[in-house]
């Protein structure tokens, strides 16, 4: 596993859990993870259809107005780039990976957010934002609706990522596809290890680790092998597997 420099990350399965506000099982977690900061640069451009990128930057203020913070859009900027530069914390949201990633080649986000990242820029990621952290967007759930230059990602983890992972439910009359099968399917053509992050949980990016955390388990695919690792598992130990 590559070295891990000074990350300061939180990386969600999901932004909002089932009868719960948008962010609200995490504001605890966000007080601590962007404490001292006062504005959160917001990265809106997941969204693909059906809401702007104006409204959904309303919608993370309202949630981070509750813990104190201001929400402002990246895409009122005309220089983005200075604006990841001279950010102090970065969130970005949930939506569609391809749409997002694509955003970013578009805008040539990528190298300067690794860089943010890698220094210390503490950063928040649900689902989509979440899923550009891993080493592509190969093991997303999402349609592929536009075609990024790449599917290489941030590569801030040195494995993918699967959020929303569910499990294969016996007494479902589905018969299509389980996530279990496609993530079996992606293993048959690629060496990475996948994470099926389940709803509720998130991993922790603190300087040389990361830490599973939330009250679930969270699910390793391997090659050949399936692994459950409960909260508070160490990945850096994932050498250890390979």
């Amino acid at each position: 596993m590559s070295t891990i420099k000074d990350y300061k990350c939180l990386l969600a399965s999901t932004s909002t859990l089932h009868k719960d506000v948008y962010l609200g099982y995490l504001l605890p977690e966000l007080e601590i993870l962007f404490a001292g900061v006062d504005e959160v640069l917001f990265i809106p451009y997941a969204r693909p259809s059906g809401i702007t990128h104006e409204t959904y930057t309303k919608k993370a203020n309202e949630a981070f107005k509750k813990i104190g913070k201001t929400c402002v859009g990246l895409h009122t900027f005309n220089q983005p780039i200075e604006a990841i530069k001279k950010a102090k914390g970065i969130f970005t949201g949930g939506g569609n990976s391809f749409v997002l990633l694509n955003e970013l080649y578009k805008y040539n986000l990528i190298k300067t957010l690794q860089k943010s990242l890698a220094y210390g820029t503490p950063y928040l990621g649900t689902s989509a934002g979440s899923n550009i952290c891993g080493l592509s967007i190969k093991t997303t759930n999402d349609m592929p609706i536009v075609y990024p230059p790449s599917f290489d990602a941030l590569g801030v983890i040195p494995f993918q990522i699967n959020p929303h992972y569910q499990d294969t439910n016996s007494d479902s009359i589905h018969m299509g596809e389980t996530r279990e099968t496609r993530i079996k399917e992606f293993l048959a053509y690629n060496d990475e290890i996948v994470l099926g992050l389940r709803e509720g949980s998130w991993l922790q990016l603190e300087k040389n680790a990361i830490t599973l955390k939330g009250n679930l388990t969270a699910r390793l695919f391997y090659k050949n092998a399936i692994e459950e690792v409960t909260s508070g598992f160490n990945f850096n130990l994932l050498k250890l597997h390979k």
